[in-house]
């Protein structure tokens, strides 16, 4: 558990290291408000979570690995996921039956949390390529077998609901 002082030495050093110093504050401050947000958002657009479960195992080895990694390793973590969540909601809806306002709401908060979190992150930092090709299967296995059903979405936001629980927990542990 950091003390506001150790806090403000983290932070001090990230800022130093990226010059960004909102970051720190911002993620303490608006991450979790925006995040609580979105959940309930994703929960809104649809009626129950689907129990099936995808034929993509959920990377827990992935993030068990994030846990004790650095704290700028973690805030890429959160920003590199939160991307590929957002394209993985870039294909073809059609078969959607969600609520049209929650599900722009819920992409358009996550756009916000993507746009503050690049601000944190120096751009040569390279995406972590097991995360990519996570989601790269998530796309193939899901929504391209299914042919971007509606059975296939809703797995979709099942996972999606896991990522940002799970993304919850990184971010909490980082202060």
């Amino acid at each position: 558990m950091y003390t506001m002082q150790s806090w403000t030495c983290i932070c001090l050093i990230i800022c130093s290291m990226q010059s960004v110093c909102h970051c720190c504050d911002w993620i303490r401050h608006h991450y979790g408000h925006l995040s609580s947000e979105y959940l309930s958002l994703l929960d809104q657009m649809g009626g129950d979570i689907t129990k099936q479960n995808a034929p993509v195992f959920f990377p827990t080895s992935l993030y068990r690995h994030i846990d004790d990694a650095e704290v700028e390793d973690k805030v890429r973590f959160l920003k590199d996921t939160i991307y590929q969540i957002i394209n993985l909601f870039d294909g073809n809806m059609k078969s959607v039956t969600w609520d049209k306002k929650n599900l722009d709401d819920f992409l358009n908060i996550l756009e916000r949390q993507l746009e503050n979190l690049n601000s944190c992150v120096s751009p040569a930092m390279k995406p972590e390529r097991r995360l990519k090709r996570y989601f790269k299967k998530l796309n193939k296995n899901v929504l391209r077998k299914m042919n971007y059903s509606a059975q296939a979405w809703e797995l979709i936001r099942k996972e999606t609901k896991r990522h940002l629980q799970r993304l919850d927990i990184l971010a909490a542990q980082m202060y």
